[in-house]
Parts: C-alpha cells; sequence; structure tokens
C-alpha cells in the first residue's frame, strides 16, 4: 500500500541528497521522510474519516453503548480486536487514538486499542507464523489481544480522563456543539463538508510539530543504535532479561514487521522466546516518538500512567511467553 512512499524516500535520500545506501545518516533520513509523509497521509484520511462519522452519529450515544455495565470487558475486547486488523505501528495508531478520544469513546477503551494496534496485524501475524509456527502464532495473537483488553480496563479503573491535555478537552467540547448544531439543523453533507475539514486542518496543525519530532527521534534511533546492542542483556542465565529487555526496548521504534526479523536472530543466538518477545512488544507497542506525539493530547502524568501500566503488562506477558514455550 505504501511502497509509492518507499520509492519516494529512495529516491530522495540516494539519487537527490546522493547519500551512501547502508549509512547510518541515509537510514535514519529515509525512514524519517518514509514514516512522515505515511503517518500525513493517515492523519488526513483518519481524521476526516472520524469528522464525519461524529458529525451524524451522536457521540453520547455511542459513549453509552460502550459504557453499559452489561457490556463490561466487551468493549475492551471490542476495541483490541480492531486493534489487529488496523496495520499500524505505534505512532502511526496515535492518529486513530485522537479520533477516539475526540468521538466520545471512554479512554480505557480507547488504550485497548492503541495497545493492540501495534502489536498484532497481519503482517505481524504473516511473518510469525513464517518464523515461529502457527502454535507459537495463536500463543501471540492471544497475548496481545488479551494484553490490550486487560491494560485497557486497567486503565479505565483510573478514571484518568481529568489528564488529559486541554488541547483535546477543546477539541471535545467543541466536537461536541458542531454536532448538536448538525443534529438540530440537520445540515445537507456539502453543508457539513467544510466545517469538517476546518476543524481537520486544526487538529492536524495542532499535532503537527510533535509528530515530526516524533518521527526525527526515530529516525535517530532507527538508524544509529546498533541491533546487537541489546543483546548481552537478554541472555537465558539473567533472570532480570524480561524486564530489563522491556525497559530497554522502549526508546526503540520499529514496527512488527521490522523488528520480527531481530526477534528470530535473538532467538537463533540463545534468547528465550519470552524475552525476545517482550523485548519486540516493547519496541512496537512503546517507544519515546509515540511519547512525544501522545504529549500533546495526554499530560506527563498520564503519559507515565500508560508506559508504566503497558510495561508490567508485557513484562508478565514474557515470564508467561518463557513458562509455557
Amino acid at each position: 500500500m505504501f511502497d509509492w512512499i518507499q520509492y519516494l524516500a529512495d529516491l530522495l535520500v540516494f539519487k537527490v541528497f546522493g547519500l551512501e545506501k547502508g549509512s547510518y545518516l541515509a537510514e535514519a533520513l529515509n525512514f524519517f521522510i518514509y514514516d512522515t509523509v505515511k503517518i500525513l497521509i493517515l492523519l488526513i484520511i483518519i481524521i476526516l474519516l472520524m469528522g464525519i462519522v461524529n458529525s451524524y452519529f451522536p457521540i453520547e450515544r455511542v459513549k453509552n453503548y460502550l459504557s453499559r455495565k452489561k457490556l463490561y470487558g466487551f468493549e475492551y475486547l471490542m476495541a483490541s480486536l480492531f486493534g489487529t486488523v488496523t496495520p499500524f505501528c505505534s505512532c502511526s495508531s496515535v492518529p486513530l487514538f485522537i479520533g477516539f478520544v475526540s468521538g466520545g469513546i471512554p479512554l480505557g477503551v480507547t488504550f485497548a486499542f492503541l495497545i493492540t494496534s501495534p502489536l498484532v496485524n497481519e503482517v505481524a501475524i504473516g511473518l510469525f507464523a513464517g518464523l515461529f509456527g502457527i502454535k507459537t502464532t495463536i500463543i501471540y495473537v492471544l497475548s496481545g489481544v488479551l494484553l490490550g483488553t486487560v491494560s485497557g480496563m486497567i486503565l479505565q479503573t483510573f478514571r484518568l480522563e481529568k489528564y488529559l491535555s486541554p488541547w483535546v478537552k477543546d477539541i471535545l467540547a467543541n466536537a461536541q456543539k458542531d454536532q448538536e448544531a448538525f443534529i438540530q439543523e440537520k445540515q445537507p453533507f456539502k453543508q457539513r463538508w467544510p466545517v469538517i475539514v476546518n476543524e481537520a486542518l486544526k487538529i492536524i496543525k495542532g499535532i503537527l510539530p510533535y509528530l515530526l519530532a516524533g518521527i526525527a527521534v526515530g529516525g535517530l534511533m532507527h538508524g544509529y543504535v546498533p541491533e546487537g546492542f541489546f543483546q548481552k542483556f537478554m541472555s537465558k542465565e539473567n533472570w532480570f532479561a524480561v524486564p530489563a529487555s522491556t525497559i530497554l526496548a522502549v526508546p526503540m521504534y520499529s514496527n512488527a514487521s521490522g523488528i520480527l526479523p531481530v526477534v528470530q536472530v535473538l532467538v537463533a543466538k540463545g534468547v528465550p522466546l519470552g524475552t525476545a518477545i517482550a523485548f519486540m512488544m516493547g519496541v512496537v507497542g512503546l517507544s519515546l516518538p509515540e511519547a512525544m506525539l501522545l504529549k500533546k493530547v495526554m499530560t506527563w502524568k498520564l503519559i507515565a500512567i500508560f508506559f508504566g501500566t503497558v510495561t508490567v503488562c508485557i513484562i508478565i506477558s514474557g515470564y508467561l511467553f518463557n513458562y509455557i514455550l
């Protein structure tokens, strides 16, 4: 789907800028160009689509449906399953997260999606099956969905909405007002569209500096951090390997398809599979670039709670993987 973006990035880096293939700078710049264009396209499309949805479907009705006590747990599972069909990295998932929040979806349900989306998707499943077999793949998919569901439920119990940034609260207030106007006036789509586009541009303008800064950090890490740097901390003799691998993975940034070949090499060199998967989940599900993007929509306290909760769940998953496999 995004092959043309990769072609554009390669053209700019290797032809226009004349950088040498394989060099640290070339890898970092290529990564930055590719992810910037890809995420901007996703950002525009998703925010426009969410704007259309929000203009036709009452926010309170959606919120009430997902918050009913008789559905307790099911809405988190549904959000987590939805995350498995969205092939995004952690930073690409942030635009959808913003759309969910602005649509009035409970924060814990939104977190369930944000956690699962980068971890489990059709690309990751295909690669995982080819590298580690069907049994391991099934366990991985189930653990990824369970991780998103349980983490979302835990985070929801903390009542963290007060830690959303003022920027998001303004979006929520404006979305409610715009929607009430649409419902009351029953405007046709051609009259709603300019308002939707205007709101989308405001959101994009607000998040763009964070987006570029986050991808720049990710590009530097992608280009300059050597693959073997963390391997010595992940041996089977080190009982602290799972939490160490998870924590050390957070500064990294990659999608599942990019990190899975590294996981295969680590396992081939004797790193326990659960430890390697915990490392992969840390790289894919949590990252400093993602934190920088989320800073636009969350306070640092909320980001710390989110990262801390998911980190603990990943560590538990890593130990369980080592025990089962």
